[in-house]
């Protein structure tokens, strides 16, 4: 789980993430206005079957069978990059969601891991000081090139 403020500092990773073999994935959560909106695009971006339930123990369920590779995730890529944009103004508008979110993507990244592969979740804010609490005990970290605040000051 990493956050991303500048969008070339984002750019350039999921351009090295690209030409690495790894699918990137892209969703915009600026977009969305409700939780609703959150399930429906996942589900699109995911390739979720029909029956999605549309709701956060039906996300965990379908991201279980995502680090299986049952969907939404090409078998012989490197690993998943999973890219929210805007993310910071749909955490405003529902920061409960926004962080359960989060702690299942971690929960999953790991959970891939047991299999030999890897998940990863790329958080891009248009807040550069946006926080979160921590998830699966672990802190959502800025990336290293903006990890310092001076960093994420408009210049």
């Amino acid at each position: 789980m990493t956050l991303f403020w500048r969008p070339q500092v984002l750019h350039d990773t999921l351009t090295w993430l690209e030409a690495h073999g790894y699918q990137v994935t892209r969703v915009d959560a600026a977009r969305w206005s409700s939780d609703r909106d959150l399930h429906r695009d996942i589900a699109a971006a995911l390739d979720f079957p029909d029956y999605y339930g549309g709701n956060l123990n039906a996300l965990n369920d379908c991201l279980r069978d995502v680090v299986d590779q049952g969907y939404g995730w090409a078998p012989g890529t490197t690993g998943l990059a999973l890219v929210f944009t805007g993310y910071d103004a749909f955490a405003a508008r529902s920061p409960e969601t926004a962080q359960s979110v989060l702690d299942l993507m971690a929960a999953h990244s790991r959970s891939a891991l047991l299999f030999g592969r890897r998940l990863m979740c790329l958080v891009q804010s248009d807040d550069p000081q946006i926080r979160f609490e921590p998830v699966g005990a672990s802190p959502v970290m800025w990336n290293g090139a903006e990890w310092l605040d001076s960093r994420r000051r408009a210049d």
